[in-house]
């Protein structure tokens, strides 16, 4: 095919060869780059072309995996996938193979934009192997379509899916159990829950559920609005402030003296 031919609808024969940012994979075919999300490296593939626009590269996805990786496992979110909720890019790959992978990322990132070559170490945090990788997330979004179904969007869409569950929320927000509700003259519905029991959950602009969550971390409480920021995964601003508090100690950087927290977003790390 040549590259002045536009390669909607066409079936490519694919060989994956490596993770690119953004959950996507890296394939190429005659001269040009293709990214193709829910595959693996190493993994040959049939794979349908969605979006050309010219250029250097293409965007598709997997229709048949002839060759599947030994890191491939089944969607840990069913409604999830190609063509399904967008949010779990990863959950067809084995929680090792995915950290190995993210750690791909970052090592390019640095090295292409700081030219700093370092292979970062990504770590699982507290729980998660025991979870499976789910039952994480604390912040959720939520659309809501003209018929009043609640659900995330479809991948590359704005379509509203029906869910029949929300896997990688914490279990006080999937108890809310907002996707099976129907809302009417609504568009969007924004859920959080803290690490102390707290809930809130926001009706396009109307506040719902506590007015404050509580978090606790490194010994000093923190009480959020509604909307206000705080770490996604319920172990982040624990893990991250621990790390911070290391790195402080290992500089010999004087907590006493006047410190400049830049991006202090809430003082998480102040509070370190």
């Amino acid at each position: 095919m040549s590259k002045t031919t536009n390669w909607v609808g066409q079936n490519l024969p694919l060989t994956i060869e490596k993770v690119a940012h953004g959950g996507i994979f890296v394939a190429r075919h005659d001269g040009r780059v293709v990214f193709v999300s829910h595959v693996l490296p190493g993994e040959k593939v049939l794979a349908q072309v969605y979006e050309d626009r010219g250029g250097s590269f293409c965007r598709a996805e997997p229709i048949q995996i002839l060759e599947p990786s030994p890191d491939r496992v089944p969607q840990v979110w069913k409604q999830a996938g190609s063509g399904g909720a967008g949010g779990a890019e990863f959950g067809h790959i084995k929680l090792a193979r995915q950290r190995e992978l993210k750690a791909d990322v970052l090592e390019e990132a640095l090295d292409r934009m700081a030219g700093i070559k370092l292979r970062p170490v990504v770590e699982a945090a507290p729980g998660d192997d025991e979870a499976n990788g789910l039952g994480y997330r604390t912040r959720m979004q939520l659309h809501v379509d003209e018929a009043g179904t609640v659900g995330p969007y479809r991948e590359r869409s704005h379509e509203v899916i029906k869910v029949k569950d929300l896997p990688l929320a914490v279990e006080d927000l999937r108890e809310l159990e907002m996707h099976n509700k129907n809302f009417q003259n609504v568009k969007k519905i924004e859920l959080s829950a803290s690490s102390t029991g707290q809930v809130q959950w926001k009706i396009d602009s109307k506040l719902k559920g506590d007015d404050r969550l509580i978090e606790r971390v490194a010994g000093r409480t923190f009480r959020i609005s509604g909307g206000g920021f705080w770490q996604v995964h319920k172990k982040a601003a624990e893990v991250l402030s621990s790390a911070v508090t290391d790195m402080v100690a290992a500089a010999g950087i004087d907590k006493e003296a006047d410190n400049l927290d830049l991006y202090g977003g809430v003082g998480l790390f102040s509070g370190a």
